[in-house]
């Protein structure tokens, strides 16, 4: 039986996070036919898994060569979400049935990480997600746009000039504000003007696009905090192939939602688990994936920690340059 999409944002415990993770992986290894296929493959009997570090995690490039969702029903799927990728490469794309769970998703982990939505101002300057369709970061960032519903929030694509004054009259009049942006935009608005901000939240979403050449994280945050006054940057963790976002309110730093967890796996045994502050693949549970695969092993390298905090160190070596996540070298 399909888990309750409303449990997935009301648990309160990790014993009951393991209980839905547990139904989550016994429906999907049912209903999702590219999942059953793949546990078939590596010959898993589903009833012999009995907690979630016996789970199968799905590699993430199955989103680019098939369709990963639990029905056939082409017409159920309301959205595709589909990765920025880099020149030649294929995209993943993420075929979403009820889009309702992805923005329940990110207002409850944006209010869980910053409180109340409408006590902000938001300014997206996201210029290279702006120019392609398909962005799920596009998406989050226009809804809560909307939501917040301040006269000056809004898209900056190129027009530095209109985004500095706006910063600037909202230091002014002490409005909290959060300003999001690719990497190199960012990096491009404080070649422009410096800033003392007070009342901005700095928030990057990785990503030089091929606009320039790519830094560590320590190089960029430095480089950024000393350009708008700040004294931390913040960091958005988030993939096309996932409904759930982490984040970072300074040194690279990653905080996950209730619903989402962060298992760090051994580089040479895709199947064994690492402790933590030991580096290997990120695999990323997300319960919002309920209608797609909600047990991902990306690409991504990093390390987690005994608060559930973790770390991403880089890639893979032969993996693909991924849009919205933080290269760090």
């Amino acid at each position: 039986m399909k888990p309750d999409t409303n449990n997935i944002f009301t648990f309160s415990s990790p014993s009951e996070f393991n209980q839905l993770a547990m139904h989550i992986f016994n429906y999907q290894a049912k209903e999702n036919n590219v999942y059953k296929q793949y546990i078939n493959a590596l010959k898993i009997d589903i009833g012999n898994v009995k907690e979630i570090k016996e789970i199968p995690f799905l590699p993430i490039e199955f989103f680019k060569t098939h369709i990963i969702k639990t029905t056939n029903l082409q017409s159920l799927v309301s959205e595709v979400f589909t990765s920025s990728g880099t020149t030649g490469s294929i995209q993943s794309k993420h075929y979403v049935t009820d889009v309702s769970v992805y923005e329940k998703s990110y207002l409850k982990a944006f209010e869980l990480f910053y409180g109340n939505i409408t006590d902000y101002c938001i300014l997206a300057l996201l210029p290279s997600y702006l120019e392609r369709d398909g962005s799920s970061l596009i998406h989050m960032v226009d809804d809560l746009i909307k939501k917040n519903n301040h006269p000056e929030s809004g898209f900056y694509l190129n027009n530095y000039d209109d985004l500095i004054n706006t910063i600037n009259k909202l230091e002014q009049l002490k409005q909290k504000t959060i300003l999001i942006g690719v990497t190199y935009a960012l990096l491009d608005l404080i070649e422009k003007q410096n800033f003392s901000l007070n009342y901005t939240i700095i928030m990057e979403t990785g990503g030089m696009k091929g606009k320039r050449k790519e830094i560590v994280r320590e190089e960029l945050h430095a480089i950024l905090c000393k350009g708008f006054g700040v004294n931390a940057v913040h960091s958005e963790f988030g993939m096309t192939e996932l409904l759930s976002q982490a984040y970072s309110k300074g040194k690279g730093i990653f905080y996950c939602p209730p619903w989402m967890k962060i298992l760090i796996r051994d580089t040479n045994d895709p199947f064994a688990f690492l402790p933590v502050n030991k580096t290997g693949g990120i695999n990323v549970i997300d319960l919002a994936n309920i209608n797609s695969c909600s047990f991902i092993a990306t690409q991504d390298l990093g390390k987690a920690f005994l608060d559930n905090s973790f770390e991403v160190l880089g890639r893979f070596d032969n993996s693909d340059i991924r849009g919205c996540n933080l290269l760090v070298g």
